[in-house]
């Protein structure tokens, strides 16, 4: 019930965020989102409902190998961690909601981030935005696609902060109980890329698993 709470709150205030400006801060400028979410107002006007419904039926299982419940190791320059994963459709929408752990070495968890995926028929991309607790709010955006049998996806972190990050993300060589992630990153706003930082070898430990609707349809009582 938490997840889907959340995920509907997300939403919600994703759709918010695409149209109330972001006050300028430190860090990166909070209007530069320039390769993450590019301003393509005149292809939008054009956009026919069909268009967009053609577009969503056909990338609507891209990150249907995400589905389920997985454990992971990663590497980065800082070190080595490991933690868990899962990944859940919501019933009604279609759209992905994933929560990603990292577990300390009692097992304990240090760190949680929840990702809302959705598919955008008018841009042709996937959109995501991911949340945690260090309270930035919904900055921490970025777009998807699919490229062969990879993802490829690009995301700000730390939008609007002095500890600000842009990740060049990479799913490959992924099977039905295994897949590989890569991220490339860069500290100043993409000028310049530190290549590998990350790398994340999952292994599905569950299978996917239904997430329900968060009002479900019930029959009135008559009063």
């Amino acid at each position: 019930m938490a997840l889907r709470i959340l995920a509907f709150l997300v939403f919600a205030f994703a759709l918010k965020m695409a149209f109330v400006p972001v006050a300028p801060s430190t860090g990166f400028v909070a209007n530069d989102v320039s390769g993450v979410r590019p301003d393509n107002h005149a292809a939008t006007s054009q956009a026919t409902s069909d268009r967009i419904q053609e577009a969503s039926k056909a990338h609507a299982h891209d990150f249907d190998y995400l589905l389920g419940d997985w454990e992971f190791t990663a590497v980065n320059r800082d070190g080595k961690f490991r933690g868990l994963w899962s990944a859940m459709r919501l019933a009604d929408t279609g759209q992905i909601l994933d929560e990603f752990s990292v577990l300390g070495d009692n097992g304990d968890t240090q760190y949680v981030s929840t990702t809302l995926r959705a598919y955008n028929g008018i841009l042709d991309q996937w959109e995501l935005v991911s949340v945690d607790n260090r309270g930035i709010g919904l900055t921490q955006i970025g777009t998807g696609h699919r490229v062969g049998g990879e993802m490829h996806i690009e995301q700000k972190f730390g939008f609007g902060t002095t500890k600000a990050w842009i990740s060049r993300i990479r799913y490959y060589d992924i099977q039905p109980d295994r897949f590989s992630w890569n991220a490339d990153r860069s500290l100043d706003n993409g000028k310049t890329w530190i290549k590998d930082f990350q790398q994340i070898e999952a292994h599905r430990i569950g299978p996917p698993r239904p997430l329900g609707p968060l009002a479900p349809a019930r029959k009135s009582t008559g009063t």
